[in-house]
């Protein structure tokens, strides 16, 4: 069997940072199986990730800035590769190619902007990088996301279990595996939000609820949930993705002027409350009640306050996460960047129609060499 080394490096709608992953890939198309060596999470300069929320928020940004941007973003994810290969001595030249998400700027289907700098990126690491993967599914008329599902098929389909793989990011996603399903029979979309308004909320109070503990102390606005959740993103069937700016829109624009502001906890314990209830929903759309084992991935599995309403709320028993297969919860979608690398560079489609919405399989990414000198 085919073997080689790939990095996935990821950074989500969080913009916390750069997760990165050292993944064996053996086999090839969709008899590939992962294997994860090392994981690094690589924390955003604060200064950093400001910039982030505040070109996202305002939706425009001076050129000198967004070129800025790359760089610094780039400079980021390749500390981060370079740490990976450090802690495990591994040889640049060993490793086929660093599949990198880059950080999302803007995501309204077609259009969608993953910002980093490639050639900077494979300079600073000696080693190919395979970027831009949303892309090619927009130019076929789908969604550009969710990607992972081609890997969660990979990772974690079952000949006996009905599973819903779930990723608590800054919006959350789900990709449903039905028992013994074939590629085509995958679904999955974006239900809403996930740490996005939590991050926004704390970002004025030191960043991070740390273990859901305020969120946990407040009281939910139940009414305020309601009048959320009939949105028409919640009803509308999928394929459908969204982005963290639109559901803060959505937060912003649900408040009532009428009434008292509310706390800091009892905004957070609402947040959360509208995140599991959000995703509940999503997956009784998807399932239509049928049992299921729902494994849960990304920084939303931290926070208690999310992760105990969605097990109370859940049909079938407690939600696990993807640590109980083996799989560390924030690797997830770096190993899965990795799998789509790989897929990329077998020239295999990897972007599921069933999920996207787009007109038909296509190849994901674009491949930036590592700078070499040419001999004649």
């Amino acid at each position: 069997m085919q073997e080689r080394l790939l990095i996935g490096a990821m950074s989500g709608t969080s913009a916390d940072g750069v997760d990165t992953a050292l993944v064996r890939i053996t086999g090839t198309g969709l008899a590939m199986r992962a294997t994860l060596l090392h994981l690094v999470e690589h924390a955003y300069p604060p200064a950093l990730r400001e910039r982030i929320f505040a070109a996202r928020q305002a939706g425009a940004i001076a050129l000198a800035d967004l070129a800025s941007l790359a760089a610094d973003i780039s400079d980021s994810y390749a500390h981060a590769v370079m740490r990976v290969l450090s802690d495990t001595s591994t040889a640049a030249s060993s490793v086929s190619a660093i599949a990198a998400h880059g950080q999302t700027l803007y995501h309204a289907p077609p259009l969608t902007i993953q910002w980093i700098d490639p050639a900077l990126l494979a300079y600073r690491t000696g080693i190919d990088v395979i970027s831009d993967f949303r892309r090619a599914d927009c130019a076929a008329g789908g969604q550009g996301a969710p990607l992972v599902p081609f890997a969660d098929y990979i990772l974690f389909r079952d000949e006996k279990r009905n599973r819903v793989i779930l990723n608590i990011g800054g919006i959350s996603n789900v990709t449903i595996l039905p028992a013994g399903c074939t590629l085509e029979q995958v679904t999955g979309f974006d239900t809403g939000p996930g740490n996005c308004i939590s991050d926004w909320l704390m970002r004025d109070h030191g960043g991070v609820d740390i273990d859901g503990k305020i969120a946990l102390g407040g009281r939910v606005n139940t009414e305020r949930v309601n009048r959320l959740m009939i949105r028409p993103y919640f009803h509308a069937p999928y394929p459908k993705s969204t982005d963290g700016p639109f559901m803060l829109d959505l937060w912003q624009r649900s408040i009532n002027p009428d009434i008292q502001p509310e706390s800091l906890a009892d905004q957070l314990a609402t947040a959360a409350h509208w995140v599991s209830n959000s995703i509940h929903m999503g997956i009784l759309q998807a399932t239509q009640g049928q049992p299921c084992e729902i494994i849960a991935a990304g920084g939303g599995t931290r926070n208690p306050a999310i992760m105990r309403r969605l097990s109370r709320q859940h049909l079938y028993g407690q939600v696990k996460t993807t640590d109980d297969l083996g799989i560390p919860t924030q690797s997830r979608e770096a190993i899965a960047f990795a799998i789509l690398g790989a897929a990329t560079l077998d020239r295999f489609p990897a972007n599921v129609v069933s999920v996207t919405g787009a007109k038909e399989n296509v190849i994901l990414g674009s491949i930036t060499p590592a700078a070499t000198t040419f001999k004649t």
